[in-house]
């Protein structure tokens, strides 16, 4: 019989289990796959190590499951079915599903990191956190019950993906569109610069001639730029450009 550390039960990880679908036979993996370095640094008599090996397997497994499945469903060019990957794979993606999950509530964070709620430094940790459940899973009960998993949360996401162009950043999805739809292209002005050197927030506004459709914030221009593309997507209700999606019968033989 393993020895299930206590926070299992003080943090409810069945409950969690319940929401992903899967009950694992050593129920510490699922608690190490939360554990951030940061927290050991503050509790170092915690029995459980952080989650990075973790993390570091469930990268690999992630990155495998959206590949086959894309290359089992899919005829479209290697560069298109990279770029489709890359949408659901990346932080954001992982983050976002994170959220869905429900993760947040079980990580294991130190005091300073705990504070960060809602920044983009949470955002990195819960990205990563998803990545170490994967690996957790993968560890626990194989590749058959991590490929389920990653299929229900994760390669879900695909049709939503491929309607709102997401495999394309929104700058490059909001000049492709404004081009096709209007035949104009964008251009950004910095409206406002505020703050010390070492903490400043630009602000952005993206316009079509001389209309400003959208304003954007971010601690760069670059990113107060991709805001701004993504905000004025939204102002237009544009979806990315539009891209033929090539299906693969599921009844012909693969030939290359």
């Amino acid at each position: 019989m393993i020895p299930v550390v206590d926070a299992y039960k003080e943090k409810n990880f069945p409950e969690l289990e319940k929401i992903i679908g899967v009950k694992f036979n050593n129920p510490n993996y699922i608690v190490q796959a939360l554990v951030h370095r940061s927290f050991l640094n503050e509790n170092r008599d915690f029995p459980l190590g952080h989650n990075e090996r973790m993390e570091f397997l469930g990268d690999a497994v992630l990155e495998l499951v959206v590949t086959e499945f894309l290359f089992e469903n899919y005829l479209n060019p290697e560069g298109e079915l990279t770029n489709w990957r890359a949408a659901l794979v990346n932080a954001k993606m992982c983050a976002q599903v994170a959220g869905e999950i429900s993760l947040e509530p079980y990580l294991f964070l130190s005091h300073g990191e705990s504070k960060d709620q809602g920044t983009k430094a949470r955002e990195y940790i819960l990205a990563k956190v998803m990545e170490s459940t994967i690996g957790a899973i993968y560890v626990d009960q194989g590749w058959d019950m991590a490929k389920q998993f990653i299929l229900r949360w994760i390669v879900s996401k695909l049709p939503e993906v491929l309607e709102l162009g997401l495999w394309m950043d929104p700058k490059s999805r909001f000049q492709e569109s404004s081009q096709e739809i209007v035949g104009i292209t964008p251009i950004y002005k910095v409206l406002k610069e505020e703050g010390p050197d070492h903490a400043k927030e630009f602000v952005v506004g993206v316009y079509l001639d001389k209309e400003k459709i959208a304003e954007g914030k971010g601690t760069s221009k670059q990113e107060a730029q991709v805001d701004a593309a993504e905000q004025a997507l939204k102002e237009k209700g544009w979806k990315g450009p539009k891209i033929e999606i090539l299906k693969r019968d599921p009844n012909e033989e693969y030939v290359g």
